[in-house]
């Protein structure tokens, strides 16, 4: 969300938000008839996910946008209207705003107010319409505002509570005959080994199993027993699923290695009665299959070689974070997916932190810390952080693209893709070599990785490039405002919605060369062409039925819209907002980022078989 010290050029920047649609951090509302009562609804909904701007002034016709034309006794009213109403808790729970974060603008002769919603924290969360939050919290997604279920609520409440973690609770009528002993003794060797001197290594299993949080005593109400986390970790699988403690346990571990699609997973790993299902069992099992697809270079520390190297370190956090963020109280399943390319996974529960604070503070907030510190002990888990730190780190010593986090809802998911992709392949150097020249890789490793992103995705923004350089905004910001200055990088829009593409110029050509940069010619001997992506024609008109075979056709593999519209001489636009959506209704499109349309990098691949 733009913050009110980057709002420089106000006309450009809501001359942007007028072309852009309504997206997960973007409403606009009309106001002619009095402040919308629906506002309150929005104002909820961005809170509870990862805020976002209203835009009060504005009314949509037939997917356009239009000014309502506000009068400066309206826009002094509403502003009245807002503050009493944001600060009193029988119109919404929690007042979010500084004064600097409404704003009173004026486009092209018209007033418009800008209301700047930040997420809520944790603790303030859930943010709710009047006095009742199972009836009024509602939470964004790219249908726009949704009411939350109770169950949503709920978890909300409990996740505000930290010091009353879930995994710590109680269990009634537990005892060591519910717990897999053979996994005890697995993890008191694994400690051993990590900790030789340890002095809870020559204590009996019960005392060890209380000193690790497995069992504990509530000083208040002097109940005592095994606890969530301790069941969990080495529990027997019927005693995990019983209602007592976690009925919705199933981890399941998807290894999908073949192009054949009618082979759905070529191994699998869940609770199938072959194993005691516990989540210390499932850790033991994946985590070798995940780190046998790395690259294990020759590395050599003084005379010992070391086959273990960040990618590795970087998996494993992965795992252990999947482990400890978990909601097992939620009603979905807890998936690792490994693909030829990818490695993916997906974990019930919400983002205890914003996606700001997980790529760019590494903040620690974890859900079960019991769990968190019985991984930590053995080695396997950051306390200092949340382990990002490590896992970006890891896919930056590989040279892969990195980790992508997503959020879903209903159920409430949070998915961390890893591509084992290169940052840079052979046909992304030789179209930068195209555009500047072999001096291009003399530019730093920053720049060299702006222009990859760039050149892969098709464009970059301010956000998709901190994830990629592990930066802070400013110090991003001015990179790409260094990259714009040489000619490096074209700019286009503002705000929220400005994007960096790569120039659309060749620097070095041959006759016979074919295509310079998204489909200019190349003319002869260094010479400098702009380039001209599509051709004067006039465009043919088509069916949906033949467009569609046509997209189809062209979507072979990933592609993005900027691709898509350039092959077919169609407005991006009119694709992504008209027929794309109607595609992948009738399932003959798929998304690479599934449920996020808008997502920066999303692509697009055809079903339909040939």
């Amino acid at each position: 969300m733009l913050e009110v010290r980057d709002r420089l050029n106000f006309e450009d920047y809501l001359d942007s938000l007028l072309n852009s649609v309504e997206s997960d951090d973007l409403e606009f509302k009309s106001a002619a008839g009095g402040f919308p009562g629906s506002f309150w609804d929005t104002y909820s909904a961005f809170a509870n996910s990862e805020g976002g701007v209203i835009v009060l002034g504005v009314i949509e016709r037939k997917g356009k946008f239009y000014i309502d034309n506000l009068s400066d006794e309206q826009i002094e009213k509403y502003t009245k209207d807002f503050w009493n109403n944001v600060n009193n808790r029988a119109t919404v729970s929690c007042n979010l705003l500084k004064t600097e974060d409404v704003v009173v603008e004026d486009y092209n002769g018209h007033k418009l107010m800008l209301f700047f919603i930040p997420r809520a924290s944790r603790e303030q969360r859930p943010v709710y319409r009047t006095s009742q939050p199972y009836n009024g919290t509602f939470k964004r997604n790219h249908e726009g505002d949704y009411k939350c279920t109770e169950r949503e609520v709920q978890r909300m409440f409990s996740d505000a509570n930290v010091s009353n973690p879930a995994d710590s609770r109680i269990l009634r009528n537990y005892s060591l005959d519910d717990l897999d002993m053979e996994s005890v003794a697995q993890y008191r060797q694994l400690l051993k080994l990590a900790k030789p001197d340890h002095p809870w290594s020559v204590l009996s299993d019960f005392e060890f199993l209380k000193k690790i949080g497995a069992y504990r005593t509530d000083r208040g109400t002097k109940e005592e027993g095994f606890t969530v986390a301790g069941v969990l970790m080495f529990g027997k699988e019927n005693a995990i699923t019983d209602n007592e403690c976690c009925p919705n346990f199933f981890p399941d571990y998807q290894e999908k290695l073949s192009d054949n699609p009618e082979i759905r997973w070529t191994n699998r790993i869940c609770p199938d009665g072959t194993w005691e299902a516990n989540l210390f069992q499932f850790y033991l099992r994946v985590l070798p299959r995940l780190s046998a697809v790395l690259p294990k270079p020759f590395i050599l520390e003084g005379n010992i070689r070391r086959d273990e190297t960040p990618a590795h370190v970087a998996v494993r956090e992965a795992l252990v974070n999947f482990c400890i963020h978990t909601d097992y109280s939620e009603n979905a399943t807890m998936v690792v997916r490994l693909y030829s390319n990818k490695i993916v996974f997906t974990n019930p529960g919400t983002l205890l932190v914003s996606k700001m604070q997980y790529y760019g503070e590494s903040a620690s907030v974890c859900r079960n810390k019991t769990l968190q510190k019985m991984f930590m002990l053995i080695g396997s888990a950051e306390k200092a952080g949340s382990g990002v730190d490590k896992i970006l780190a890891g896919w930056r010593f590989a040279n892969w693209r990195a980790p992508m986090l997503r959020t879903l809802s209903q159920p409430d998911l949070v998915e961390l893709t890893m591509m084992m992709e290169s940052m840079m392949d052979e046909g992304t150097k030789e179209r930068l070599v195209l555009i500047f020249g072999t001096e291009v890789f003399s530019l730093g490793h920053e720049r060299l990785l702006t222009l990859n992103a760039a050149c892969t995705d098709g464009y970059i923004t301010n956000e998709s490039l901190r994830v990629v350089l592990n930066q802070h905004k400013a110090e991003v910001a001015d990179l790409l405002k260094d990259m714009c200055k040489h000619k490096l990088l074209v700019q286009e829009g503002y705000g929220r919605e400005t994007k960096y593409r790569l120039p659309m110029t060749v620097k070095v050509a041959s006759p016979d060369s074919k295509v310079a940069s998204s489909g200019s010619k190349v003319a002869s001997s260094g010479s400098k062409v702009a380039s001209s992506p599509m051709p004067n024609l006039i465009k043919q008109r088509m069916s949906y039925s033949e467009l569609k075979d046509k997209i189809c056709s062209f979507c072979s593999d990933w592609v993005s819209v900027d691709e898509l519209a350039e092959e077919l001489r169609r407005k991006r636009t009119y694709l992504r907002n008209k027929i794309i959506p109607k595609m992948l209704e009738d399932n003959s499109l798929e998304m690479l980022f599934l449920g996020v349309p808008n997502h920066p990098s999303q692509k697009y691949k055809s079903t339909v078989k040939k």
